[in-house]
């Protein structure tokens, strides 16, 4: 009877809680979305993966238990190895080409980090508006309105640095959005614009010489290291990436950044945190709360790029198509097929694609300059 009682004990499902049935089926419907709805499937498929071994009994899978195989793989994580990795393939993905074509379309993309400081501003005021509930610390709040940055690494890296017991849920609620973003955006992009400035046609961008690239390369990173070291990390790996891309001697690693290694490190991300949210940590009332400002960040962030595009078109005279304001979240390349798909339904000569890359690569760097600033600050 005794050895009898001890195999019952070592089973499993004679130790699983509410709570983590609960989870489970959160895990299988984060699969559904994955396989069926193919919504970001390369990283959320290892994500629900990794919820649902972690919230199994006695497996010793989750983020949490040392000695186990994802304690290990989290590390990288934790030690924040991954994003800047991911940061260096993005790199050798990413044409800054519309970028240096056409300057002005940074300041889209900083309109685009509106979402970023209302999100932030919602984390700090809860507090006020809901009776009985503690407003999220500094640095919590600063984590969660990195989701605002449309950026899935970035918000993990600054996650972990200021807030990693919130980790899980930011980075579920980063990437499901940007998963969303051809839902999200449109509705808000044709509520700030008139029929007039969605059928207007942009010229080509002007050609950019691979020396200019690489100067700029070069000028990105030690600008970025002088003002602002605490970004050093993802800056200096985008820009290496790009300058592998650039250089034209290196297509080796070309291959390997864009595919191979990029492959392995979104597969490891969404295993280890996946594996983090356990159900003590996600089934608390500030993941729905979280996931709410979320929504709110990526609202703002549109709303903010298509209103400083608007204001382009304005001082351009009509020269700027404001439908590419949607680019200054960092969604990419998802906020630029938007933006070329709505333009094309409004005037079919119309190609916003590299117009829209310009404000995109401009958001990436300044999302990752402002998670730079808060590290510094609250880290």
């Amino acid at each position: 009877m005794t050895s009898w009682t001890q195999f019952l004990s070592g089973l499993g499902f004679m130790h699983i809680t509410i709570p983590q049935i609960v989870m489970l089926l959160i895990a299988l419907f984060l699969a559904y979305l994955a396989i069926v709805k193919k919504y970001e499937p390369l990283l959320l498929l290892p994500l629900a993966f990794g919820m649902l071994i972690a919230n199994i009994p006695l497996a010793g899978l989750s983020a949490y238990d040392e000695g186990g195989l994802i304690f290990y793989l989290y590390k990288g994580i934790e030690l924040g190895i991954y994003p800047p990795m991911i940061f260096l393939c993005i790199g050798a993905m990413t044409d800054f080409g519309p970028l240096i074509a056409s300057p002005k379309s940074v300041l889209i993309g900083l309109g685009g980090q509106l979402g970023i400081f209302a999100a932030m501003g919602g984390a700090l005021l809860l507090g006020n508006i809901i009776p009985g509930m503690n407003s999220f610390s500094l640095k919590e709040a600063a984590a969660i309105g990195m989701i605002g940055s449309s950026d899935g690494p970035t918000s993990i890296y600054t996650a972990g640095m200021l807030a990693s017991h919130l980790l899980p849920v930011i980075t579920i609620a980063a990437y499901s959005y940007m998963a969303l973003v051809p839902i999200i955006q449109p509705p808000i992009m044709r509520a700030l614009t008139t029929e007039k400035e969605r059928v207007i046609e942009m010229l080509p961008p002007k050609r950019v010489t691979r020396r200019q690239k690489i100067i700029f390369a070069f000028g990105v990173t030690v600008g970025t290291l002088i003002i602002v070291p605490a970004s050093g990390s993802l800056i200096a790996m985008l820009m290496l990436g790009n300058l592998i891309r650039e250089s034209g001697v290196a297509e080796r690693y070309v291959r390997t950044l864009q595919n191979h290694l990029l492959n392995i490190l979104t597969l490891l991300i969404g295993v280890s945190i996946g594996a983090t949210a356990t159900a003590e940590r996600i089934l608390k009332p500030y993941t729905i709360l979280i996931i709410a400002l979320g929504l709110l960040a990526f609202a703002f962030g549109t709303i903010g790029g298509v209103l400083i595009a608007k204001l382009l078109s304005k001082l351009t005279g009509g020269k700027v198509n404001p439908l590419i304001g949607n680019s200054g979240v960092s969604a990419m390349p998802m906020a630029a097929r938007v933006s070329q798909k709505l333009g094309q339904e409004y005037n079919p000569h119309n190609h916003l694609l590299m117009h829209a890359m310009g404000p995109i690569v401009a958001s990436t760097i300044g999302s990752a300059l402002i998670a730079g600033v808060f590290i510094t600050i609250f880290g």
